[in-house]
């Protein structure tokens, strides 16, 4: 009896190498305890490192934007602030295994989604928190630098600005836009602007 027990045991632990990613990846966000967003997202990556999940977790993001503060004395300092506090982005092939690796990490509460069921971000919520929703294979871009742009889609539409520089391998460009009356570096897809 121990012995069939045995063999049922073995038989129904599935190992990563035996899941294949099926369907697509997508965007899947993760709540987390206040303050530990970026242990989070370390522990998940040393995780697909250590059980070699590369292929079924394919990135980790806790977004961040720079935010000019002013000290009491007056002075002021550009620091990086959480655009989602408490929340963890996670692109990945949903599975039996990457549920586990990620709803088992230190700080992880659960998915967001009904009843903690992971539900993929839309292409719309994709698109306002700035994620490329389907870069093309080469995308190329029609300006160079010191052209001005304007934002068609994305966290920061509608803003202007005069492209500082040019990453093809991104495929982004970076543009100065203006957060509480300082301008700011900000990476935007080249699927995200038009020429002015």
């Amino acid at each position: 009896m121990s012995e069939i027990l045995e063999n049922d045991a073995t038989n129904s632990v599935a190992t990563e190498e035996q899941v294949a990613p099926q369907g697509e990846a997508r965007w899947y966000v993760a709540h987390t305890y206040s303050g530990y967003e970026n242990k989070v997202k370390t522990d998940i990556e040393n995780t697909i490192k250590n059980r070699k999940l590369h292929d079924q977790i394919l990135e980790v993001a806790v977004p961040v934007q720079e935010v000019v503060e002013t000290k009491s004395n007056g002075t002021k300092k550009t620091v990086l602030k959480k655009l989602f506090p408490g929340y963890v982005l996670i692109n990945m092939y949903m599975n039996d295994v990457t549920w586990y690796v990620v709803r088992n990490t230190r700080g992880v509460t659960g998915f967001v989604g009904p009843e903690s069921k992971p539900v993929p971000l839309t292409e719309a919520e994709m698109r306002t928190m700035g994620i490329n929703v389907q870069t093309p294979a080469i995308a190329t871009i029609d300006a160079e630098v010191g052209e001005v742009i304007k934002v068609i889609t994305g966290a920061w539409e509608g803003s202007v600005g005069e492209i500082k520089a040019i990453n093809d391998s991104k495929q982004t460009v970076t543009i100065e836009v203006d957060i509480f009356g300082r301008a700011t570096s900000v990476e935007i897809g080249f699927t995200d602007i038009q020429k002015m």
